[in-house]
């Protein structure tokens, strides 16, 4: 990925800190990350270290049997299966216990999400996507540039991530007003007349201040207060 790309995507860990929910939240699954250790573990062993791979691999494995096996003459010298085959029915049910807890966690998390997601949260994450989309398919663009392939150059590419750079600031200003909004909905509905009590004055100090940079904020805040003042009533017609 070229530079000009390098953190324009709104990625997933940053959704969730934007949101204050886990979007997009996937089960671990105990058993990838060990086919992933195996598959290093293999690769190491086929490589110029492999003996000391192989040694170390050992040595943690007969470590943990070692002490696994003082535990149980210790505290558990009484139960008629070898300490070995005692090893490995733990380490299967603490590993199935492990899987049944993550998931368990996995979805509740799930049904939390699915409890705050309001129709305006639903509509930022399809925006979201396709603005991921977008930015996926300039650096595949660019690899098929790279690739020998000149005829395919996006033109004024300058412009083109200026605008995506808006967006994505649009975006993330969006899905901050809408958190504020989804946690504060009660406060909002209950204060209505608040809300537009204040809407009213900044309105009147907009029209006097117009010229000036203060004026400028005001008329900034004016935007912001009639978002507000449309969202609370499209809230309070749901209630």
């Amino acid at each position: 990925m070229r530079d000009d790309l390098k953190g324009l995507a709104i990625t997933q860990k940053e959704l969730q800190k934007l949101t204050h929910l886990p979007i997009n939240d996937e089960l671990i699954v105990l058993v990838n990350p060990l086919k992933l250790f195996v598959r290093q573990f293999i690769q190491k062993v086929k490589g110029p270290e492999g003996a000391t791979a192989i040694f170390i691999g050992l040595a943690v494995i007969l470590s943990c049997y070692i002490v696994f096996d003082l535990i149980i003459k210790m505290f558990a010298y009484w139960l008629p299966l070898p300490s070995w085959l005692l090893f490995i029915k733990i380490c299967v049910i603490g590993g199935g216990a492990a899987q049944l807890l993550l998931y368990i966690t996995w979805k509740k998390r799930i049904a939390f999400v699915k409890e705050n997601l309001t129709h305006s949260l639903n509509t930022l994450l399809h925006e979201v996507d396709r603005f991921n989309a977008v930015v996926k398919a300039i650096d595949i663009n660019d690899k098929i540039e790279a690739a020998g392939n000149s005829e395919v150059i996006i033109k004024e590419r300058r412009r083109v991530l200026e605008a995506l750079k808006y967006t994505r600031a649009d975006l993330i200003r969006a899905l901050k007003t809408e958190r504020i909004l989804r946690e504060n909905q009660k406060f909002i509905v209950n204060n209505s007349e608040l809300l537009a009590n204040n809407l009213a004055t900044l309105t009147q100090m907009q029209v006097t201040e117009q010229a000036s940079e203060h004026g400028r904020l005001l008329n900034e805040a004016l935007e912001i207060a009639l978002d507000v003042q449309q969202e609370m009533k499209r809230l309070q017609s749901q209630q």
